[in-house]
């Protein structure tokens, strides 16, 4: 009896590990779709596709936009001052049949960042590649007192409560940053 259990554990242990290697060669073979290229840093002198303005001399969330084969002068993405430039650069170039692969925003969940106190209050810039989230797993804080690059901006979190948190302190309402569309973005630029 116990050698007929010890058996059947073996066979069990074989039969997982050759379909656990089976699932993993069939994943290797199909590919995978889901990885997206890695945000790069913004601190190099980049300027912004949308408007021009050189990033890293200006406060505020930055955002990083990549399309299969574009911009065509330079492999990765375009790149922006600011949130609204983000949107803006992509509805464009969505308009002009162009897919976004995967956007990227500043994740102020995943940075130090400093709010000063002047009459319109900056946020800080944060411009290293692993300071970016994909947009997919943000939230934007939309209407607060808080300016970036380009004046009023999204101030986008990956954690909701801190997004919660900042609109407590500086105005404004939460939203999923996959929500955002050009009547939002037009109305943040106006």
């Amino acid at each position: 009896m116990e050698s007929e259990r010890g058996s059947r554990t073996d066979r069990r242990t074989v039969l997982t590990a050759v379909g656990g290697g089976l699932a993993v060669g069939l994943a290797g073979c199909l590919g995978d779709d889901s990885e997206a290229p890695a945000a790069v840093s913004l601190d190099d002198g980049q300027g912004c596709d949308q408007c021009g303005m050189v990033i890293d001399q200006h406060p505020g969330p930055t955002g990083q936009v990549f399309f299969d084969d574009y911009p065509p002068d330079r492999e990765g993405p375009a790149w922006f001052c600011s949130g609204t430039c983000s949107y803006s650069y992509r509805f464009d170039r969505e308009d002009d049949g162009l897919d976004p692969v995967v956007t990227y925003l500043t994740d102020y969940s995943r940075v130090d960042y400093s709010v000063d106190d002047g009459d319109e209050p900056s946020i800080s810039a944060h411009l290293a590649a692993d300071d970016h989230r994909e947009e997919a797993d943000l939230s934007v804080v939309v209407g607060s007192d808080v300016i970036g690059a380009m004046g009023p901006d999204l101030i986008p979190f990956s954690d909701s409560v801190d997004a919660e948190a900042f609109a407590d302190e500086y105005g404004g309402t939460v939203q999923s940053a996959g929500d955002v569309d050009r009547e939002l973005v037009d109305s943040i630029r106006s």
